[in-house]
C-alpha cells in the first residue's frame, strides 16, 4: 500500500456491522518534526490527489476524514508557500491545484463524511465542503470558517460553489464577506454540519453515521430560493451595499470579489478571465492582498512572544492562576472581566463596592453576550470577585494596577501593596505612557515591575504591550508575555520610554487632527480624511471613544517643547465632557453613536490625511532607531494590531517603503515649512 507524508489511511476490520469502511488521517509533516498544524502545501495537495487515486481504484463501502492533530481539522492553505509566490501566476497555479484535488473528493462514488475538530479555517472548511457529509465536535473552541477575505483574497478551493449550494447564498455570503467563524451549534442550525458529537466520540460515530447514511443536506426554501438566477442579483446587491458600509473597494477588493465570483462565475475562480478585476491574478497583484497576509505572519509572530516562557525556568515558576486588579474603572474592571472569562480566578480592587459594581455588572452583560449558556456564565461571574479591603494582594501571582494615571499616586500605592505580595507575585503596571524608571523607584524589588499595557476596549483589543524597564528581569518579561498569550491577547515586548510605542506613535497623529480642528476645519472632515486613508475611524471620534481625560493625560506626559497643546480637549475635560463616556465630547453621543452633523463636503482630503498621517510614520521611525521595539515589522504589528492602522497599507513603515522614502521627505519638508519643527525628520530615515 502506498504511504503518504501527510496523509495516513487505515480500513476498519471486515466486521459485519462496518465492513469496507476507510479512515483517512491528515498529519502534515514538518521537517523539524514538529507537530504544529495541518496546513495545504501543494505536496499535500498533490498526496491527497494520489489518495483519491487509489480510493476509486479499491473504493471503500465509505470514508470518513480525520485529523491527527490535537488543535484543529486544518488552517487553511500554507501561509507559507503563499509568501513565496514569485508572481501572481504561480497563486492562480495553487488555486487551480486546490481546486481540482477537492474536485477529487467531491467527486468520490462513495459516502465522504469529515470528522471536524477545533479550528477548521480556509482550506480546511473547503475539503468539508467537498466531503458529502459533516460532523463536528461540540467544544467551544471548534470553530469553522472562510475567513479568505482577511487575507485579501476569495475563497479559492470550492467555497464559493459549494457554500451556497450547501446553505443558501444569503447565509453563505455573510460567512465569506465577514470570515467569521461558527461553533458546533451554530453550524448545525445552518446546515453547515450534518450532527454535532464530542471528539472523544468520533471514530464511533463515524463508523455508525456512515453504516446508514442519510439523503445529504439540503437548503430550506427561504435558503435555496437566494441562489435562484431571478433573485441571484438582489441578493448581490444587498450584499454590495452592506459591504460598501464597511470598506472601500478600492482597498479592500476581496469581499467584492467574492460577490461577483458568487453571482457571476458560480462561485469557481478557474473561470474568471485573468485580466478580470476579481480574478486570483489581480487580487494577489493588488497590494492590499500581500499586505494583510503580512499582517497574518506578523500575528503569528506575535503569539510566538509568549509561546516558549517554560524553557528558561521550570513552568510551574510561569504559571499563574490567580490575578488581581487595582482599579474597577472602565480599563480595570474590563481588564478583570476578561481574565476572568479566560478561566482565571480574579480579585478586583477599589475604594468601595459602589465603584466594584458597574464593572461586574458590565462583566455580566459581556459573558451573557459571549458565552449565552447559564451555567457557563455562572462561572465566568464566580471567577471574578470583588475584593474591596484588597485581600487578593497577598495571595495573588500576578497584580494588575489600573488606577488614575498619576505617577506619585501609583507609587504611593506600590509602597503599600509591595510588602504584602508573594515573592514570586509580579506587579504590573496598566499605565499607557508614563515610564517605568519613573514608576519604580522605591521599589524593594524592581525587576518584578512590568508594563503590561491593555488597549480600549479591552475585550475588542487583541495587543498588549509588555514594558521593559531598566529593572525589569527577563524572567517577568516572559512570565508577562505567557500570560498575555494564556489570555488570548498579542504580546508585544516594548523598552519603556514616555508612551512606550503604541501611544507614542498615536499621539502625533491625534494632537495634529486637533491642531486642525482648532483651525477650523469641521470634526467630520478630519474624521473622513484619516477614513480615506484607510483608518478604521477618525482621530476625533477616536479620541471621545479612548477618553478626553485620557487622552489629554497622554498627551501631557508626551508633549514636546515647541510643538502646539490643543486648548479644546483641555477645556471639554474641565467641563466633564470626557467623550463618548459621558454622552459628549467632540461630539455629542447618543445610544452609542457619534451625532455628526455633515460630511466632508468637496474637499479633497488627501493633504489633510497626509498631514495627519505623516507625525505617527516620523515617530514610528524615531522608535526603531531608538530600539524601543525590536524591528520595523514589530513596529508595524504594533500599530495595526493596537490601533487599527488602516491594515490594507501594512503599518506605518510599510506605508513608507511602499511610497517611497524620497517623496514622504518631500511632503514632510513642505509641511515643516508651513507648520513649523514637528514636521522635521528623525534622523532614523537617513538609515532606512
Amino acid at each position: 500500500m502506498q504511504a503518504w507524508k501527510h496523509w495516513r489511511l487505515e480500513h476498519t476490520p471486515n466486521a459485519s456491522d462496518h465492513s469496507g469502511l476507510a479512515f483517512l488521517y491528515f498529519d502534515k509533516s514538518y521537517a523539524d518534526g514538529s507537530e504544529k498544524t495541518n496546513t495545504f502545501s501543494s505536496e499535500a495537495l498533490h498526496e491527497l490527489a494520489d489518495v483519491c487515486a487509489q480510493l476509486k481504484r479499491n473504493p471503500p463501502k465509505a470514508l470518513a476524514i480525520f485529523s491527527a492533530k490535537e488543535n484543529g481539522f486544518a488552517a487553511g492553505a500554507d501561509i507559507d508557500e503563499f509568501t513565496r509566490f514569485k508572481g501572481a501566476e504561480e497563486a492562480f497555479a495553487f488555486t487551480s491545484l486546490g481546486n481540482e484535488v477537492f474536485d477529487q473528493v467531491a467527486a468520490l462514488p462513495f459516502p465522504t463524511l469529515a470528522m471536524i475538530h477545533g479550528f477548521c479555517m480556509g482550506g480546511g472548511t473547503e475539503l468539508a465542503l467537498a466531503c458529502r457529509y459533516r460532523i463536528m465536535d461540540d467544544g467551544a473552541k471548534s470553530k469553522m470558517a472562510l475567513p479568505e477575505v482577511m487575507l485579501g483574497i476569495v475563497p479559492g478551493w470550492g467555497g464559493a460553489k459549494r457554500l451556497p449550494e450547501l446553505i443558501g447564498a444569503a447565509q453563505a455570503l455573510d460567512l465569506m464577506l465577514t470570515g467569521r467563524g461558527v461553533d458546533g451549534k451554530k453550524a448545525k442550525r445552518m446546515g453547515l454540519v450534518d450532527d454535532v458529537t464530542p471528539r472523544r466520540h468520533f471514530a464511533n460515530a463515524a463508523k455508525v453515521f456512515l453504516a446508514k447514511p442519510r439523503a445529504p443536506h439540503q437548503p430550506a426554501f427561504r435558503e435555496a430560493i437566494t441562489n435562484w438566477p431571478i433573485i441571484r442579483g438582489l441578493v448581490a446587491n444587498m450584499s454590495r451595499k452592506t459591504v460598501a458600509q464597511r470598506a472601500r473597494k478600492d482597498h479592500y477588493p476581496a469581499p467584492y470579489a467574492i460577490i461577483d465570483l458568487w453571482e457571476k462565475f458560480g462561485g469557481d475562480p478557474r473561470a474568471v478571465p485573468a485580466s478580470d478585476p476579481i480574478s486570483i491574478q489581480s487580487l494577489f497583484s493588488h497590494p492590499t492582498a500581500p499586505n494583510l497576509i503580512r499582517i497574518f505572519k506578523l500575528q503569528d509572530r506575535l503569539k510566538a512572544l509568549g509561546g516558549s516562557a517554560g524553557a528558561a525556568a521550570g513552568a510551574e515558576d510561569f504559571h499563574i492562576k490567580h490575578v488581581h486588579v487595582i482599579g474597577a474603572g472602565v480599563m480595570g474592571g474590563d481588564i478583570a472581566a476578561w481574565c476572568a472569562l479566560r478561566g482565571f480566578k480574579v480579585t478586583l480592587q477599589d475604594l468601595d463596592h459602589g465603584r466594584i459594581a458597574p464593572a461586574i455588572k458590565r462583566a455580566a452583560e459581556a459573558y451573557k453576550k459571549r458565552l449565552k449558556l447559564p451555567h457557563l456564565v455562572q462561572a465566568a461571574m464566580d471567577r471574578l470577585m470583588p475584593d474591596v479591603k484588597g485581600d487578593g494582594v497577598a495571595h495573588c501571582d500576578l497584580v494588575i494596577e489600573a488606577i488614575v494615571e498619576n505617577a506619585e499616586i501609583k507609587k504611593n500605592l506600590y509602597a503599600a501593596i509591595e510588602p504584602r505580595m508573594k515573592a514570586s507575585a509580579i506587579l504590573a503596571t496598566n499605565t499607557s505612557s508614563i515610564p517605568l524608571q519613573e514608576l519604580s523607584i522605591g521599589l524593594a524589588r524592581p525587576e518584578r515591575l512590568v508594563g503590561i499595557h491593555f488597549f480600549n476596549p479591552v475585550a475588542q483589543m487583541m495587543l498588549v504591550e509588555i514594558v521593559e524597564g531598566p529593572g525589569t528581569s527577563a524572567e517577568t518579561m516572559q512570565r508577562s508575555q505567557a500570560f498575555v498569550k494564556k489570555i488570548d491577547k498579542l504580546p508585544l515586548p516594548v523598552k519603556s520610554a514616555p508612551g512606550f510605542l503604541v501611544n507614542r506613535i498615536l499621539t502625533p497623529y491625534m494632537t495634529e487632527a486637533q491642531v486642525m480642528l482648532a483651525e477650523g476645519i469641521s470634526a467630520e472632515t478630519i474624521d473622513a480624511a484619516a477614513k480615506e486613508f484607510g483608518m478604521p475611524m477618525g482621530p476625533i471620534e477616536l479620541a471621545d471613544v479612548v477618553g478626553l481625560d485620557v487622552g489629554l493625560a497622554v498627551g501631557r506626559e508626551l508633549h514636546k517643547p515647541g510643538n502646539p497643546q490643543p486648548a479644546r480637549i483641555q477645556e471639554l475635560v474641565e467641563a466633564k465632557k470626557l467623550g463618548k463616556k459621558s454622552g459628549e465630547g467632540f461630539y455629542k453621543w447618543v445610544n452609542g453613536k457619534p451625532q455628526k452633523a455633515h460630511g466632508s463636503g468637496t474637499v479633497d482630503l488627501a493633504p489633510l490625511w497626509m498631514r495627519m498621517t505623516l507625525p505617527a510614520v516620523n515617530e514610528a521611525v524615531a522608535c526603531v532607531r531608538e530600539g524601543i521595539v525590536a524591528d520595523a515589522d514589530l513596529c508595524d504589528a504594533g500599530i495595526i494590531f493596537g490601533t487599527g492602522f488602516a491594515p490594507h497599507r501594512g503599518g506605518p513603515l510599510n506605508y513608507l517603503r511602499a511610497t517611497g522614502k524620497e517623496k514622504l521627505l518631500a511632503e514632510m519638508k513642505s509641511l515643516e515649512q508651513q507648520h513649523g519643527q514637528r514636521f522635521i525628520a528623525d534622523a532614523g530615515w537617513a538609515t532606512l
